[in-house]
């Protein structure tokens, strides 16, 4: 699930932290990076539940309709099908899934009362009105109804309230989570332990991810002092604090990382600046990146390995 920008990111607010606090030491960077790493992948399997759970309302719908008095026609040929269905049964039964939702604690301190006003508020919506009227709907078309519910979910206020509430790092990890739930509901119905295939890889969160931040970390001296004389015009202790520390991660990559090409990580860098810090530092990330990448490879400081990689 994870990319390598989301690690990225990761390593950078965590040596903001430590900017900004002086009694942190690298092992509780270490906690607090592997514990981050695997509260995205938390996410993905509280949201896959709790859409279950939304998605198992229909049952209790259709026992409340049966139980009145006078049933409407349309209360009397309600078939539970958003759950009694292969695609929501096959993960609603998967032992394995089951296992790891009580192993994150997907299942506790869920309010029933906003289970039932998300069910309610999606059985009003049209698209979930005409599937209830297919005469005899098939596992795509499951599929794509569990496909519509998520995609329901993620525009209510409610479900967004409830992820943040467990998730401070929801905002961050959104795009890696959405991509990851989709995936899942359209290989319904789901077969072997699915969910493995969204487990932080030992490839991008140890050998690049604890590297990157342990590298860092280590020649921070060694980075600031290289990044300084490039600040022209600029005083390195005004320069921005996540500034600062892009572009000792950036250089970190140039220098330490031969696999990595130096156009993604000057690309990757700059992409990031955009979204976290000031309106100018795009410009400012680039225009310093640019000119070390320039002196480094002219120093032949910066070795890749591979044809291609210091394009």
């Amino acid at each position: 699930m994870l990319s390598r920008r989301s690690v990225r990111i990761k390593v950078m607010q965590l040596l903001y932290m430590l900017n900004r606090d002086e009694k942190l030491t690298f092992p509780d960077l270490l906690k607090g990076y592997n514990d981050g790493i695997w509260k995205t992948y938390e996410i993905y399997i509280f949201h896959l539940h709790l859409l279950l759970k939304v998605a198992q309302f229909a049952e209790k719908d259709a026992a409340q309709r049966a139980a009145k008095l006078l049933p409407s026609d349309e209360d009397k040929t309600f078939i539970p099908r958003l759950y009694a269905n292969p695609c929501t049964q096959s993960i609603a039964n998967h032992v394995g899934f089951l296992k790891i939702v009580t192993q994150y604690h997907a299942n506790e301190n869920l309010d029933e009362d906003h289970i039932r006003r998300m069910y309610n508020a999606f059985g009003a919506t049209e698209a979930y009105q005409k599937y209830l009227e297919l005469p005899e709907p098939t596992n795509p078309d499951h599929s794509k109804m569990l496909l519509e519910l998520y995609r329901f979910l993620l525009t209510t206020d409610l479900f967004i309230e409830m992820t943040e509430d467990r998730f401070n790092n929801w905002l961050d990890d959104e795009s890696l989570v959405v991509g990851a739930m989709k995936k899942t509901l359209k290989a319904t119905p789901v077969e072997g332990a699915f969910y493995k295939e969204h487990e932080p890889s030992d490839e991008t969160v140890r050998e690049f991810g604890e590297q990157l931040l342990r590298k860092t970390c280590q020649e921070d001296q060694t980075l600031f002092d290289l990044i300084s004389p490039n600040l022209k015009n600029w005083d390195a202790e005004r320069v921005a604090t996540l500034d600062m520390i892009m572009l000792k991660m950036a250089l970190c990559e140039l220098l330490y990382f031969p696999t990595i090409p130096t156009k993604v990580t000057l690309n990757e860098f700059v992409e990031i600046s955009k979204v976290y810090s000031t309106e100018n530092s795009k410009e400012f990330i680039n225009g310093i990146l640019d000119r070390l990448m320039k002196r480094l490879l002219k120093e032949e400081k910066i070795v890749k390995e591979g044809r291609g990689l210091l394009e």
